[in-house]
């Protein structure tokens, strides 16, 4: 090689380079962090876009995208709803994690008032930045040619997950009362919520159902989904023990084997098409028994996870996750959307745009799993920014305000 020749530059292989990656961001962790907590969350979290994916079809008729369930024809899909619904971790967790905070901001002298609105612009700023970006892209895409039912298809889909924020917003409101209930009846004060729902089925499903209102039904909103919250906020409290956690796993068990097998309840955790009766729009009481087993579950493995998570490589991507929390929740229908509406234009495509009503559909589908998680970083990249303060002054943040706005009574008209 001639002397004056640039020395080669040598790269880390990349195994090398996650290694140094994952034992930095380990190393930077306060030795406090309650990492199975931030396990469970991103376990919740993923479970989420995984669960959208796989058991949300989308079929291509007369050149027009339309959502499609694979529950209607594939019935061995209900099991795996069991998994792949881990609502009952997700607000187990954001119990425990909302009584911390509360508490850390108590201890600075702040008031549970400024608490509240903290917690809730949080929450509120990406799905914000998700409506305000897609009250743009609907003109643009019917602008661009899309079929109109194509754009409506892919509004429902960006709306289905964002109504858990506004329950979650309710239960963060609630926090100081569920504290209230926590000290009072210790690790009993979520019987109360799953004897309201129990109620409640009870009326709704009796032999009495044909005199019983509809509305009825909506009483479950709040019983049912603070019940797993209030599980984290008891557990947070040190009010729930492993015997406790023994009691939710087992008794929960049971409780679903019977509303399953002698009381018929549908057997899926998530709407299906067709269907008369569902178990999560409002909650059933067969979601808090399966919530009760995750939650036990939980408790029961936290040592374990915590442990795991000691170790860098597996603590490195509950970061990630945990970082990007929001961006996930708000964008990952977005992400499946955008593969399919791009692929659409080839037809049948086998997983993608072809009836999810065979074994084959399943194989395909998993194939684009993948596909849906790249599309999703890529996403990811640009919508992160909601996730923190906008930076937008005066005109431009009413702006997207309105645009958000807009996007919302779209929403209402379609979903």
């Amino acid at each position: 090689m001639p002397a004056d020749s640039p020395c080669p530059v040598t790269r880390a292989p990349f195994a090398h380079r996650l290694r140094r990656t994952a034992d930095r961001v380990a190393d930077r962790t306060p030795a406090d962090r309650d990492r199975a907590l931030d396990g469970l969350r991103a376990l919740a979290l993923l479970a989420v876009p995984v669960g959208h994916w796989l058991l949300g079809g989308l079929t291509l008729q007369g050149g027009v995208l339309h959502n499609a369930s694979p529950l209607t024809s594939l019935g061995f899909f209900a099991p795996l709803s069991w998994g792949l619904q881990l609502l009952g971790v997700f607000f187990l967790v954001g119990g425990c994690s909302s009584v911390r905070s509360l508490e850390r901001a108590r201890a600075r002298g702040a008031s549970t008032t400024a608490w509240l609105r903290a917690r809730s612009v949080r929450l509120l700023r990406p799905v914000l930045g998700v409506a305000a970006v897609w009250a743009v892209l609907i003109p643009l895409l019917q602008a661009l040619g899309v079929p109109q039912g194509t754009v409506r298809t892919g509004a429902v889909l960006v709306v289905q997950p964002l109504w858990y924020i506004g329950v979650y917003l309710v239960l963060t409101a609630l926090t100081p009362y569920c504290v209230a209930a926590g000290r009072r009846l210790g690790g009993w004060a979520a019987a109360p919520l799953l004897a309201t729902v129990a109620l409640v089925d009870l009326l709704r499903y009796g032999p009495w159902a044909g005199s019983v209102p509809s509305w009825l039904a909506l009483v479950n909103l709040v019983p049912g989904w603070m019940f797993g919250y209030q599980l984290g906020v008891s557990w947070a409290q040190g009010r729930i023990g492993r015997a406790g956690a023994r009691t939710l796993l087992l008794g929960g068990a049971a409780l679903f084997a019977v509303l399953l097998l002698i009381f018929h309840y549908p057997a899926s955790m998530v709407g299906v098409p067709g269907q008369a009766r569902t178990n999560s729009h409002p909650p059933s009481l067969l979601v808090l028994a399966l919530a009760a087993v995750q939650c036990g579950a939980a408790m029961l493995l936290r040592d374990r996870i915590a442990h795991l998570l000691r170790r860098p490589l597996l603590w490195l991507p509950v970061v990630v996750v945990n970082l990007s929390a929001m961006t996930i929740f708000c964008w990952h229908q977005t992400a499946m959307y955008s593969v399919a509406l791009a692929f659409s234009r080839l037809g049948a495509v086998p997983g993608l745009t072809t009836a999810p009503n065979s074994p084959d559909w399943v194989a395909a589908r998993l194939i684009w799993l993948p596909v849906f998680g790249m599309a999703l970083v890529a996403v990811a990249r640009y919508a992160r920014r909601f996730d923190g303060p906008w930076g937008l002054r005066g005109p431009l943040r009413a702006v997207a305000g309105a645009a958000a706005a807009l996007f919302a009574a779209y929403a209402l008209g379609v979903v």
